[in-house]
């Protein structure tokens, strides 16, 4: 452990000599590569989810009943009762650094060791440690070989070699190539692109799973949703989402 510690701290130091980057969003130097497109400091900045954090055990929607003594499974916000999936939670806010790497990765498939260790923080929690199987978002054929990768199944990769928990990518797909979520698109519009819009090719492997769907951000819910509907139609036990970041 120590080894591995100073190694890292080796390389780290010799990457910003002969590599150095600067932060994208203060412009400081990043000090560590496990910290990818931001320095420790605007990381120390974002809002992460904790575990005692009062959120919609649902999903995963921060509760002003903070200060209210009441068992986490009762905290509902009552908007997220027609979706799908079992319960949903993410890192963080979308915003500073934890935005920064979610902007990155759509273009870069690399995912730094920061992120990594976030998703596995969170998935280590109730209920999300009920996990039997990972799978990512899909996204449609056409759009995949546009970009040349799916970032969610990177994270969902990195994070299965992470827990060890078993990782399924091929399974869940999509099946229509709708148009793109835009900023302002309502809950309802939102559902619509994607509703129908997934399949699962071999029910038996998520039969009888609790499966882990992993993807970038989440918004309305509306493609956590659907995907989950094709999971559990298949036979899954459960579905529960995991997000890098969360929209406010």
């Amino acid at each position: 452990m120590f080894l591995t510690r100073a190694t890292n701290l080796f390389y780290d130091s010799l990457l910003s000599v002969l590599y150095p980057q600067d932060c994208k969003l203060c412009g400081a130097l990043v000090s560590s590569r496990a910290d990818g497109q931001a320095c420790s400091k605007c990381w120390d900045e974002v809002k992460l989810f904790s575990s005692s954090d009062t959120l919609c055990w649902k999903c995963g929607t921060p509760s002003n009943l903070s200060s209210v003594s009441i068992e986490p499974e009762k905290v509902r916000c009552r908007r997220c009762d027609d979706d799908a999936y079992t319960a949903a939670r993410a890192c963080g806010v979308y915003e500073g650094a934890l935005r920064t790497s979610v902007l990155a990765l759509k273009h870069e498939p690399a995912v730094c060791g920061r992120l990594v260790k976030l998703l596995a923080v969170v998935v280590s929690r109730p209920p999300l440690n009920d996990a039997t199987l990972i799978i990512p978002v899909p996204l449609h054929r056409k759009r995949e070989k546009a970009r040349g990768f799916n970032q969610a199944a990177l994270l969902a990769r990195a994070l299965s070699r992470k827990t060890s928990v078993p990782y399924d990518e091929n399974n869940l797909i999509r099946v229509s190539h709708s148009e793109r979520h835009r900023a302002g698109m309502d809950a309802q519009r939102r559902q619509e692109t994607v509703s129908r819009a997934f399949e699962v090719r071999h029910p038996g492997v998520v039969s009888n799973e609790r499966v882990l769907l992993v993807d970038d951000v989440f918004t309305t819910g509306a493609t956590a949703s659907a995907c989950a509907k094709a999971l559990l139609d298949a036979g899954a036990d459960d579905v529960y989402v995991l997000t890098l970041a969360r929209a406010r």
